[in-house]
């Protein structure tokens, strides 16, 4: 790790004057969050709506820390469609790319269990979904020209039409010179197989300006590649593409920001009192982006990211429980006060 950190604004340059800060591609769901947690599924019998779906809470994220954000999506023709898009727009979100399915799609629905802040699982119905039937041809060229940057999320690439939209709109962003972020956001649901998943993955990582993942999800994308399976190696690889800043996540040690001039700079979670083990990388990847579009320091980016990660894994939900950007600041000044300043940085 080096002993200085660096501005964002020195490693990656957004264009100015464009409408909206950020325009994700992805899925828009809806999570029901047992009330009566700590039991399995099977024994819960109250459950609390929240609009769902990884792009999706980090629009929100970014919208409640001051960011005008796009979306590219598709919901269902039914009460549930009506519910995400105006939940939307109450966020101040735009809502005019965001198609309504003609085929009887349904809105992905998924069913979570808190069984301790350690074990949670997932129960997710998605067939016949709704937001891979994103159609191409609503990727309007204006409306990427129009943003400072895409993010592009990995669940999107899983099947058809989908998946040609999402390729479409980073042929677009190239086009217009819009920055490319791909949150890779793996889930096994959808997929057919790891060569399929490293085929699409490595698509649009070989164009993203900036990409996110964990470590199994670099390994993921990166199958075909033969390359080490180590951090390094993953950064290096993709900075020899077209990548400005790399960021692996692993979970409880932390994270680390890899940056093209060939330095990194590592966080670790501040300590704090999880609910459920789910939600953090929304909420991580809201803060970063939220620093990184405002050309901060990279180390305060990383804290921002660690902040709400740790926010959101000790709230029930994820969308409603995003922060604002006074509520991540004061969180910040407690923890340093009762651990340190620099307890969550390494």
């Amino acid at each position: 790790m080096s002993s200085e950190s660096v501005l964002t604004k020195n490693i990656i340059q957004f264009p100015e004057n464009r409408k909206y800060d950020m325009t994700l591609l992805g899925r828009i769901a809806i999570d029901f969050n047992p009330v009566d947690y700590f039991q399995t599924l099977a024994q819960s019998t109250t459950f609390k709506k929240y609009v769902g779906g990884s792009p999706a809470n980090t629009a929100v994220g970014l919208s409640r820390l001051g960011k005008k954000c796009g979306f590219f999506s598709a919901v269902s023709k039914d009460r549930f469609g009506e519910y995400v898009t105006e939940y939307f727009k109450n966020e101040g979100i735009d809502t005019t790319h965001i198609m309504t399915c003609k085929h009887g799609e349904s809105l992905g629905l998924t069913f979570t269990e808190i069984l301790s802040k350690d074990e949670s699982s997932i129960l997710m119905y998605r067939n016949q979904i709704a937001d891979l039937s994103l159609e191409p041809q609503i990727i309007d060229e204006d409306y990427i020209k129009d943003s400072k940057s895409l993010l592009i999320s990995g669940t999107a690439l899983a099947a058809s039409p989908s998946r040609e939209a999402a390729l479409k709109a980073a042929a677009l962003a190239q086009k217009t010179k819009t920055p490319i972020i791909f949150d890779i956001d793996y889930r096994a649901y959808n997929w057919q197989s790891s060569d399929e998943i490293a085929v699409y993955y490595g698509l649009i990582a070989n164009v993203a300006d900036i990409i996110m993942g964990s470590r199994e999800e670099f390994d993921l994308t990166e199958k075909l590649l033969g390359l080490a399976g180590t951090d390094k190696s993953s950064a290096d690889y993709w900075f020899n593409q077209r990548a400005k800043i790399v960021v692996i996540k692993h979970g409880k040690k932390g994270s680390t920001a890899y940056l093209n001039n060939g330095e990194d700079y590592s966080i670790k979670p501040f300590p704090i009192q999880a609910l459920k083990s789910f939600g953090g990388g929304d909420g991580y990847a809201a803060g970063f982006l939220n620093g990184v579009l405002n050309g901060w320091d990279i180390i305060d980016c990383l804290e921002m990211g660690s902040a709400e990660a740790a926010m959101l894994v000790a709230s029930h939900g994820c969308s409603d429980f995003m922060p604002h950007e006074q509520e991540v600041k004061d969180f910040i000044k407690k923890e340093k006060s009762q651990y340190g300043d620099m307890v969550a940085r390494v």
